[in-house]
């Protein structure tokens, strides 16, 4: 049985944090996030850090940057537990800057630069931010200086825009060199949750949540030295942030900035900058398989392909293999409040388990009850509670939704799932989007993943709506440019992969990408909305 923590038995610990949590920590780690930078400059000074467009630097200059953005925001006023907001896209100011606030013991919050005015609003005054650093393509939605009265300063990267400063004007002649004292429970980040229902929380990692993920995915994808990871996911999102810039900071590794994703341009880049790693959604797997020839490029020191956010369909999981022998695909499960993943699928099992999420990372703890909370036997399904070093003490002066959503240390995913006695763990649902169609439960994410493997359906979204008779029938919505596709086509399909009751009931075909939030889960609220429009 896979078990990565069999073998390192001796380098974990009970230890005591956040107000009285006991949970499982690696003994050797590195004490705060500026402890990890500082052993990544020892390690390999000359190596490169980050390479962003043309810009590329090594551990060195980044070091130098971190320094002279963090003397600059010192001398704004920024101090210990102030927050910083980051509206940046992918690209080596964001990692620079958000190091600089780490080094004063100040709190980064990254921000998807997709947002809305009214959500940016919402995050900067609901954080307090103290500054906002920002692109170019993100000036015309920043709220009015008036409205965010506590944000004394702004500055923007790219160019200059009216109310703001220009970025070049904030690093000091003098690097600060020295980092704050920090302890390990300190907040390190604030990021903020899709908030498909109700405002946005702000989940806040802390350095010990940051270092302990990062040091899984070191020690469950077995990185090295020389690491090249392609960050082509938002680095404000959990997965860039703490998959890609933090492992890649863990391993003295380097984090290869992609600002705009597309299909062409991420297999020419994996093969120019010899990226031996990413972790990213299945859907950009499937476009570069659907857009390219992948014998086209030289990809022979890609060695990890890891994936999370939504199963990756079986068709996909075969192509790859096949195309791409020496790659090995890891799943992995994680959400903003567990400081991204707590289950990873060990190496070899990309193919042979391609229905799990894989097994607990070493300091996990993942309990797997019913509606009661009591743990459920291996092989039932139950809803998957966590707790461990990389869980978040809970989120930004929000303390109602903090009481809701843990308990006893134990985040509550919401995502059903079960346990078999090899320790896989399967999910089959959001607790909220299982169909009862006829007293049978219908998990979505399965049908999602059965029908996306049809070759006409680019993505797919299963919902339920109400019957009078079933209490629940099944209404799936197509991204699909295949007009001649029918919903007699989609069942006939569905039911080659499914038992029959699992077939939809209703279909929905459009050319168009499903709706998206800013993080890129599609928002099934809208979908809803829809059918109760056409009702």
């Amino acid at each position: 049985m896979p078990h990565w923590s069999q073998a390192i038995t001796d380098r974990i610990q009970t230890e005591t944090h956040f107000d009285g949590r006991e949970i499982k920590c690696f003994k050797d780690r590195p004490a705060d996030l500026n402890a990890m930078l500082a052993a990544a400059l020892a390690r390999a000074p000359d190596q490169e850090a980050v390479v962003s467009g043309e810009t590329r630097l090594t551990y060195t200059e980044l070091d130098q940057h971190v320094g002279r953005i963090a003397a600059g925001l010192r001398a704004r006023g920024v101090e210990k537990g102030d927050r910083v907001a980051l509206l940046l896209s992918n690209r080596w100011e964001f990692i620079a800057t958000m190091m600089g606030c780490l080094r004063l013991g100040a709190i980064a919050v990254p921000i998807n630069i997709r947002e809305g005015t009214p959500e940016l609003a919402f995050i900067l005054r609901q954080c307090g931010a103290k500054i906002a650093v920002h692109g170019m393509d993100v000036a015309d939605r920043l709220p009015a200086p008036a409205d965010l009265p506590g944000l004394t300063h702004r500055f923007c990267v790219g160019g200059t825009v009216a109310g703001s400063d220009a970025f070049d004007t904030l690093p000091a002649q003098t690097p600060l060199t020295d980092a704050v004292p920090l302890h390990a429970d300190d907040i390190a980040v604030i990021l903020y949750t899709s908030g498909t229902t109700g405002q946005p929380k702000g989940a806040t990692l802390t350095h010990l949540n940051i270092v302990h993920s990062a040091m899984h995915f070191e020690l469950c994808m077995e990185l090295g030295a020389g690491e090249r990871s392609l960050l082509c996911v938002p680095a404000s999102h959990v997965t860039g942030l703490v998959a890609t810039v933090f492992t890649m900071l863990q391993t003295a590794g380097c984090t290869v900035m992609m600002e705009v994703f597309g299909a062409h341009e991420f297999l020419s880049l994996t093969a120019d900058e010899k990226v031996t790693q990413t972790l990213m959604v299945p859907a950009m797997y499937n476009l570069f398989l659907l857009r390219c020839n992948v014998e086209d490029y030289d990809l022979q020191h890609w060695r990890i392909g890891g994936y999370g956010g939504a199963p990756m369909p079986q068709s996909t999981i075969t192509e790859l293999s096949e195309k791409l022998p020496n790659l090995c695909l890891m799943n992995a499960y994680g959400a903003t409040e567990l400081t991204s993943a707590v289950t990873i699928l060990p190496m070899g099992f990309g193919t042979k388990r391609a229905d799990s999420i894989g097994i607990a990372v070493p300091c996990a703890d993942i309990r797997i009850v019913d509606p009661q909370g009591n743990d459920v036997p291996d092989g039932t399904h139950g809803e998957l509670w966590i707790k461990g070093a990389m869980t978040v003490p809970g989120y930004w002066d929000n303390p109602d939704r903090t009481a809701s959503e843990f308990h006893d240390g134990y985040w509550k995913s919401g995502d059903m799932g079960s346990r078999d006695a090899e320790g896989f763990i399967c999910l089959h649902d959001r607790r909220k989007d299982m169909i009862i169609r006829g007293g049978y439960n219908i998990y979505s994410a399965e049908v999602e993943n059965a029908l996306t493997a049809h070759p006409s359906v680019i993505e797919c979204a299963a919902i339920g709506c109400p019957d009078p008779v079933l209490g629940e029938k099944m209404h799936v919505f197509i991204h699909t440019t295949d007009t001649a596709l029918d919903l007699d086509a989609i069942k006939a399909f569905a039911r080659t992969k499914m038992a029959d009751y699992k077939a939809p009931d209703f279909a929905t075909f459009d050319p168009d990408p499903l709706p998206r939030n800013a993080n890129g889960k599609i928002v099934k609220n809208t979908l809803r909305d829809r059918l109760k429009a056409q009702a």
